[in-house]
């Protein structure tokens, strides 16, 4: 099984909890935290894109670094480690995310991919005028769909002459063009499952509840039912929270500590943001995300035990069929990649032949 992390790129990581680790995103946080998941074999890091955060007493997420960027930064000073950044489709023509890849693709040859978004909080793009109006919330994939068409042959042949109703290329050029770039969506809709399997190469969905490692099973069976129609081969990789002590008791009152603490003011907005799209598409991961009572760390799932009932956890997660890997998060990065590499991955009957650590 791979294993990624979801780089902090955003203040305070995805815990909205006002006793939870506080921190800032800066560039020597994020090159420290991949250089060592690189030293630990892990297959590949993740930032994602956020334009507006949800305020509150933690300001959570009001301060991010710029995805391509920091990857770019990040690309220079790894060596194997596969790179993506998140582009935010209503913010950037797709010509311009290719010939960042393109950029970025000479920095770290044959490592960097891109995950694609739609865009479903309103605020983000609202401030700087970038918001389409509401028929985006059921509209957003055909948008995607043309992105993605665009995207990929500029990618591919350095060429296109797409015309849609979104976007209209006239002999667009990008040149060097990388190739093989994998593209990655994160959505766990009908709608996102089936763009992933028309126009993507791997589908990261979230995982569910607390220590329920196999609950999101049918959301890889939603996927592979799609990928059977495009005849595509598309790959799953489920994102979970890691919080891991020397005993289960230890991992679970920081657990609660973090929830005790949640940040009501800030899962209230998010709450209300998601809430619309929630509305439009109820298999959306923002159906999560609108149930302001858990969100504490975004309602994704979350295992939380001892090193080693974490990494019998993880175990299980890829043993669900169709599961080719998981993108971690977890509660204090510093200390959980760490954590992760030296006393949980050394556990795990799925991820044989990762460095061991001196």
């Amino acid at each position: 099984m791979e294993v990624g992390v979801f780089i902090p790129i955003g203040n305070n990581g995805w815990l909205i909890s006002e006793t939870s680790p506080q921190y800032m995103p800066t560039f020597e946080l994020n090159k420290e935290i991949v250089q060592k998941a690189e030293g630990y074999g892990l297959d590949f890091a993740l930032s994602m894109i956020k334009l507006r955060g949800f305020g509150g007493k933690t300001q959570f997420w009001e301060h991010n670094l710029e995805s391509f960027t920091l990857m770019a930064g990040l690309a220079a000073v790894t060596k194997k480690i596969k790179i993506y950044a998140t582009a935010a489709t209503l913010t950037l023509p797709p010509a311009i995310v290719a010939r960042m890849a393109s950029t970025i693709d000479s920095i770290a040859p044959g490592r960097f991919g891109i995950n694609l978004i739609t865009g479903w909080q309103k605020a983000e793009y609202d401030q700087m005028g970038l918001w389409p109006g509401e028929q985006h919330y059921s509209d957003r994939y055909n948008y995607l769909a043309e992105y993605a068409t665009v995207l990929r042959e500029l990618l591919e042949t350095g060429v296109s002459d797409f015309k849609g109703k979104y976007f209209e290329m006239h002999d667009c050029r990008v040149s060097p063009h990388p190739g093989d770039t994998k593209i990655i969506c994160a959505g766990s809709s009908d709608e996102g499952l089936a763009f992933t399997a028309q126009y993507a190469d791997y589908a990261f969905a979230l995982g569910k509840g607390t220590n329920t490692p196999a609950a999101f099973a049918p959301v890889n069976a939603r996927l592979k039912a799609a990928a059977a129609k495009t005849g595509r081969d598309v790959a799953s990789y489920i994102l979970f929270m890691i919080i891991a002590d020397e005993t289960d008791e230890k991992a679970m009152a920081k657990w609660q500590l973090y929830r005790d603490g949640a940040d009501q003011e800030a899962l209230q907005w998010l709450s209300n943001q998601a809430a619309p799209n929630a509305k439009a598409s109820p298999t959306t991961n923002t159906t999560q995300l609108a149930d302001a009572t858990s969100a504490v760390n975004l309602n994704m799932g979350t295992l939380v035990g001892s090193y080693e009932s974490v990494a019998r956890m993880l175990d299980e997660v890829a043993a669900v069929p169709d599961t080719a890997g998981v993108l971690l998060t977890f509660d204090d990065f510093q200390k959980g990649i760490v954590a992760f590499g030296e006393r949980i991955q050394p556990l795990m009957k799925s991820r044989k032949g990762a460095p061991v650590p001196a």
